[in-house]
């Protein structure tokens, strides 16, 4: 029997007699170099057998495995390890097969060590560049089974973790083989992506204690290079720099599902640290697509709860800190529509107290705060968002949001809960103008005019009129943030005297052109609103340092000859203003008028370099220090100002006086004429605009045109004589009639602000029906018939009445027919 045995031993093919001889008797002493050398030669230099050599090695596999002999399953997969990295030649593609079959009966096994095995093969074999692509090759199996690894429970934990990691090491070796080969079946498809993606994830949040701290993966320690969690991150990120343009929403949707599914949204901390990741990792032109799924997964979740809202909101924040300029895309708008829109349900969730018309009163106390959060979250992301933009861009998001402010009167209510329309309104302004604030942080430019443009300028300026003292002290800051370009603002944050500016070191640059044109545009625009500013009873300290800061800045940004004249005739009128108290402002607010004014023409007094100028206001100055410290910023704008109980008529030296002002600067080359003239505040078009505005303005402007252009008036004046005399009485009266004009309209816009609507509807009516009866008159002439041919009828009571009869009817006789 041994003989026979031995001579048909003899007649086995020579690949099977060299594969038997590399397994020794012993599995110990593994695997047997010497007959390995040989086997791989053989390969070499017969090339085709390899696909029988990796048949036969396979079914020797099986048979170890089912026989449990597991030392000869280890030396059969050195053996396949060591054919795959010498041969590589095109007959490797049937080998392949077998190889993966043996894999794959690796991992199919119970036993952990054989599927580590099996794991570490497979992933040699995917550092291979095969020089010829596979038609029929599938890995399908392969990111099931690396996927089931990945989420591995077994009992023992330090068998656990490299059960995990030699599926993550799996998972990584799938990718790097198919994402790159167009024949095999697409890595990307969502089939694939929906199991690997979250099996990455589950590791990752393992993990979750070791931060993702670079763009990029350092140099780990040996220690943390046996991390699962660090493993995870390094596939995670090659599965993503690998991402191609298609790509992005396939590996991104897998991740907002997990995080969904787990409710991870609420900690924040996780899903910022995965976004981190794939931010950091996908190629940076990439960036805009992450925000829209970002973007559109906010929209879907609308009615979810608060914190999960906040928790995408800060997500995007992140996001947008990380991208670069092309963060945004190419719809601008539609990213800063979508957060707009989140931050007006916002506030209608905020009102109704659920997500519903019938909600839950009682947790409205519990949603209010968590949507407080939500909101300042949505406006800080509005800000990093409006960071990445270029300038023309962010002025573009500036009118965009303008756009959306509701003007009472003017858009409907915000919602529909009875009382809570007014409430709303308020509420969306505010939260629309804290976003214009974080728009404007760091905006810079050197055209005003494209800055502040009329549609622009005008609606906000008419917000600066509004009651509320939160929506003025809004718009006041947008300003500053839009005007200051040299950082000037954080050097007046406190109004006060400064005996030498210099200790300042103010950044003042020469007023460009394009900034002359928009003084002389809208110059009177801004001092209008900053007097009628300081009358509004509400004002408080924040209100008059915002101011004095505006002052400070139109000074050294905007600032002329013209308009430094301008600029201290406002002060005075200020000054006035506080003294008159024809607003009947309370004793504070007039000192804290008084103070401003003060402060102001301190500085302007120091920026002008007038020698006797600045000694006339320390003059003042010094004065009021002595006898009424009250009307200086240092003794009102503190706590527990010492204010008198009433503010007596000031008189003499502790008042600026004009007379002596326009006579200092007009000794320097002023223009003494416009300083001699008092301010007066001039009624703009976009005043009416505002809250306190009435559409009554409008009407009264309008009637006012009518009145002198009014068909009335047909009795014609006789021509007045003219003479010497009537020239000298023109010229002497001017001013009184100017005087005389100004309260005529002053009083018809205080006339049709004032009075009930039924009394301005029926005015209207009025001078609507006579308008119409003179049109008929008129129409009347011009359209009654000529004399008819035809003669004239007879009426059915009896009279002879014109027979009217069309043009083209008409009989005339022939000699008159051309």
């Amino acid at each position: 029997m041994y003989g026979v045995c031995g001579c048909c031993g003899a007649l086995r093919p020579r690949y099977k007699r060299l594969v038997d001889n590399i397994f020794p008797e012993d599995p110990e002493d593994g695997l047997v170099k010497a007959n390995m050398e040989k086997l791989t030669f053989y390969a070499l230099s017969a090339p085709e057998k390899l696909d029988r050599i990796g048949a036969y090695l396979s079914e020797r596999l099986s048979r170890d495995v089912a026989r449990h002999r597991y030392g000869y399953v280890c030396i059969a997969m050195e053996a396949l390890d060591q054919l795959l990295m010498a041969c590589h030649c095109q007959s490797i593609n049937l080998f392949v097969e077998s190889f993966l079959k043996m894999v794959r009966k690796l991992l199919e096994a119970d036993k952990p060590n054989l599927q580590i095995l099996g794991t570490n093969s497979f992933v040699k074999f995917a550092n291979i560049e095969e020089d010829t692509p596979s038609y029929h090759r599938s890995y399908d199996f392969f990111v099931s089974r690396f996927s089931e690894m990945c989420h591995s429970s077994y009992e023992d934990p330090d068998i656990r973790t490299k059960i995990r990691m030699a599926g993550i090491n799996g998972l990584q070796g799938v990718v790097r083989k198919t994402v790159n080969d167009d024949l095999q079946s697409n890595i990307w498809d969502p089939q694939h992506m929906d199991k690997i993606v979250p099996s990455l994830l589950f590791n990752l949040q393992c993990g979750e204690g070791t931060e993702s701290r670079s763009p990029s993966p350092l140099q780990a320690s040996e220690k943390e290079k046996e991390s699962p969690a660090e493993l995870t991150e390094r596939c995670f990120r090659e599965l993503l720099g690998r991402a191609a343009y298609g790509n992005i929403k396939n590996a991104v949707t897998p991740v907002l599902m997990h995080l969904d599914n787990h409710s991870l949204w609420e900690g924040k901390t996780f899903a910022v640290r995965c976004f981190k990741i794939i931010m950091y990792s996908i190629q940076s032109q990439h960036s805009h697509l992450v925000i829209q799924q970002l973007l559109g997964h906010l929209d879907s979740n609308s009615k979810n709860s608060a914190t999960v809202r906040a928790g995408i909101v800060e997500v995007l924040l992140e996001a947008a800190a990380i991208a670069s300029s092309g963060s945004v895309g190419p719809t601008v708008l539609e990213v800063f529509n979508t957060l707009l829109r989140q931050l007006r349900l916002s506030v209608d969730y905020e009102l109704t107290g659920s997500y519903d018309a019938s909600g839950n009163i009682g947790t409205k106390i519990i949603k209010t705060h968590e949507e407080r959060q939500l909101q300042e979250a949505v406006i800080r992301t509005i800000g990093s968002f409006a960071n990445t933009l270029p300038t023309y861009q962010r002025s573009e998001v500036m009118l965009f949001i303008m756009g959306k402010i509701p003007v009472p009167g003017v858009h409907p209510a915000l919602t529909n809960a009875g009382s809570g329309g007014n409430e709303g309104t308020r509420m969306i302004q505010i939260m629309l103008l804290k976003s214009l604030v974080q728009v404007t942080t760091g905006f810079q430019t050197t055209n005003m005019l494209t800055a502040l443009p009329n549609s622009f300028l005008e609606p906000l300026l008419s917000f600066s009129l509004m009651e509320d003292p939160e929506v003025r002290l809004l718009v006041l800051t947008i300003l500053l943030r839009v005007i200051d370009r040299h950082d000037n603002t954080p050097k007046f944050s406190r109004i006060s005297i400064i005996s030498d500016i210099s200790v300042l070191k103010l950044k003042v640059d020469k007023c460009s052109r394009q900034d002359n044109l928009f003084m002389k545009k809208h110059a009177q625009q801004l001092y209008r609103h900053i007097y009628l500013a300081c009358k509004e009873q509400s004002s408080g300290p924040q209100h008059f340092e915002t101011l004095y800061t505006l002052l400070a800045l139109i000074s050294m940004e905007l600032a002329n000859e013209e308009v430094v004249v301008d600029l201290i005739r406002l002060a005075l009128a200020l000054q006035d203003l506080a003294q008159t108290n024809e607003e009947s402002l309370s004793v504070y607010n007039r000192c804290a008028v008084h103070a401003l004014s003060a402060a102001y023409l301190n500085l302007i007094c120091q920026l002008t370099t007038v020698p006797t100028f600045c000694q006339h206001v320390h003059e003042v100055i010094e004065m009021r220090q002595k006898e009424v410290p009250f009307l200086l910023p240092e003794g009102v704008f503190r706590e527990n100002p010492k204010l008198p109980a009433t503010l007596d008529k000031l008189e003499g030296d502790v008042l600026f006086q004009q007379s002596k002002i326009t006579e200092v600067l007009g000794g320097s080359g002023y223009n003494t004429d416009r300083l001699a003239t008092p301010y007066i505040p001039q009624f703009t078009d976009e005043d009416r605009l505002s809250k306190r505005k009435s559409i009554g303005e409008t009407v009264s402007l309008q009637v006012e045109m009518e009145s002198r252009n009014s068909p009335e008036k047909e009795e014609r004046t006789p021509a007045e004589e003219i003479t010497f005399e009537t020239l000298k009485n023109a010229i002497v009266d001017s001013v009184g009639m100017e005087e005389q004009e100004r309260e005529r309209r002053r009083q018809v816009v205080e006339k049709f602000q004032k009075a009930p609507f039924e009394e301005i509807a029926a005015h209207c009516g009025a001078r609507a029906t006579l308008l119409q009866s003179k049109l008929n008159q008129i129409f009347e002439i011009t359209i009654r018939p000529p004399p008819s041919p035809s003669g004239t009828i007879s009426s059915g009571y009896g009279q002879t009445q014109s027979r009217s009869v069309p043009v083209y009817e008409m009989k005339f006789p022939d000699l008159c027919v051309y």
